[in-house]
């Protein structure tokens, strides 16, 4: 873990997405933060110590699911599959793919494993699995604020974890999609899905993977935009949290029924004509019942 010492910065943006303004200042006190998410390795071991079980090696209940096809009631998680040409970019059905006995273990499916992917991040952990693991590890998930102050390493404002500029000298610095989504991926990283957590430089704080590769976990709630700047400096949010649940969520609407979490960091899957989430201000809601195979996490402690 490296530690972060605290401070005050502008989080959030106002030059793209809705979601990430308005730009606000925030402060956070000092905290350790895992150098890079958490790999398929140390999860193994976690899982070896405890029997833990994953939420996508447990088949989801009738009960849970109202209206849900009973053929479908099976453990599983999402996988990327990219399609065989250019579609629709408003249907996520055109490239996600529920499969069954898809989980950590078994990231593409059943027939696949981890072996040679020890250092890639853990993929297929829903919010609970990623916060089961922190409490065996006497660790912590990061507040929204923590993970943006620890992503942007200093560089208060800036657009990207390393500067303002997304490939410096035509280089790239992340994992992220290069080409048109979803069908052509030019791979001009090196890497068709995950990576290595220590294949990119780190960042100013000497962390790797805040930019790109997997989506990481939060524990804040997702609000559809930031609270608005406080207008006095002895006024600025210490150390905030969100909201007290999903502000957007509604038990009865089926669109939103599950509550979700931040995601915050982008993955291997956003690109230029899709989702710009490269960015340290980016965020993303997802339910906490959902796991894919681009999704992982890491921790903190915080100083007592």
């Amino acid at each position: 873990m490296v530690f972060i010492s605290g401070g005050t910065f502008r989080m959030g943006s106002d030059r793209h997405y809705a979601e990430e303004a308005p730009v606000h200042r925030v402060t956070v006190d000092g905290f350790w933060i895992d150098v890079t998410p958490v790999t398929n390795a140390e999860f193994r071991r976690f899982v070896d110590a405890t029997g833990y079980v994953t939420f996508a090696e447990i088949a989801p209940k009738a009960e849970d699911y109202p209206g849900a096809l009973p053929h479908m009631l099976k453990a599983g998680s999402l996988v990327f599959q990219p399609p065989g040409s250019q579609v629709n970019l408003r249907d996520w059905s055109q490239w996600w793919e529920f499969r069954f006995g898809a989980n950590w273990r078994h990231p593409y499916g059943r027939g696949s494993w981890t072996k040679g992917l020890d250092d890639h991040p853990v993929v297929h952990v829903a919010y609970k699995d990623a916060e089961a693991y922190a409490a065996w590890a006497g660790k912590e998930l990061p507040t929204e604020a923590e993970w943006e102050f620890a992503a942007r390493g200093g560089l208060d404002g800036a657009e990207f974890a390393w500067g303002d500029e997304f490939a410096p000298e035509g280089k790239h610095l992340a994992n992220t999609w290069q080409g048109a989504f979803p069908h052509e991926n030019l791979k001009l990283d090196g890497y068709e899905r995950t990576s290595p957590v220590k294949a990119f430089p780190p960042n100013g704080y000497g962390l790797y993977d805040m930019v790109g590769n997997v989506w990481e976990w939060t524990t804040d709630w997702y609000a559809p935009k930031h609270p608005a700047d406080a207008p006095k400096a002895c006024c600025i949010p210490e150390n905030p949290r969100g909201p007290s649940r999903d502000a957007s969520y509604d038990p009865c609407q089926p669109t939103i029924r599950i509550p979700r979490k931040v995601l915050k960091g982008g993955s291997h899957l956003c690109a230029p004509n899709y989702c710009r989430r490269y960015r340290p201000a980016a965020r993303h809601p997802e339910p906490i019942d959902t796991s894919t195979s681009h999704v992982g996490f890491r921790c903190v402690v915080r100083r007592a």
